[in-house]
């Protein structure tokens, strides 16, 4: 089945859903770069969520908030969220990405250790993957299409040490 293009993407709607319904997630993909610093261009936004139990029905709510359904066309089971390593979903403010254990992690616990809460305006302050991780993570994926984003990415971790070291002094 084709994708309509959905001109619409709203990751400030996104974020507010899962964080009105308490979900626990970290935010990761172009769109967890760009938030640290990377110049990409994205149009959906990519979640690692906690799988305990107590956050996955948080999850289902915010997903029905936003009115999600699967890229596929396949009914959107709850058990979907546990069971499928990426979630791919259209939601009415945009692409949602649920990721349960990305390249090269072990998934939210393992990014959950070095991820920031970083302000985004309006109270929004997601947990974002750390620049160490996101790079892991484009490094295991192996993928040629990445190799210029990767190359980007440790230049931002290298001004980003760079300007530690002079706050330092």
């Amino acid at each position: 089945m084709a994708r309509a293009h959905k001109e619409v993407f709203d990751p400030i709607e996104i974020l507010r859903a899962l964080d009105r319904r308490r979900v626990a997630y970290i935010v990761i993909g172009a769109l967890g770069r760009v938030i640290q610093g990377s110049d990409e261009v994205t149009d959906g936004i990519d979640i690692v969520p906690s799988t305990r139990e107590e956050n996955l029905p948080k999850l289902g709510l915010a997903l029905e908030d936003l009115n999600a359904r699967r890229a596929d066309g396949k009914l959107l089971a709850a058990e979907a969220l546990a069971d499928e390593p990426v979630l791919d979903l259209e939601t009415d403010a945009g692409e949602l990405k649920i990721v349960r254990e990305p390249a090269g992690t072990r998934g939210y616990d393992d990014l959950r250790r070095d991820a920031s809460r970083e302000p985004l305006g309006s109270g929004l302050r997601p947990s974002v993957a750390s620049l160490g991780d996101a790079a892991r993570m484009l490094a295991a994926l192996g993928r040629d299409e990445d190799l210029t984003r990767l190359r980007t990415l440790r230049r931002v971790i290298e001004i980003d040490r760079q300007l530690g070291r002079g706050l330092e002094l």
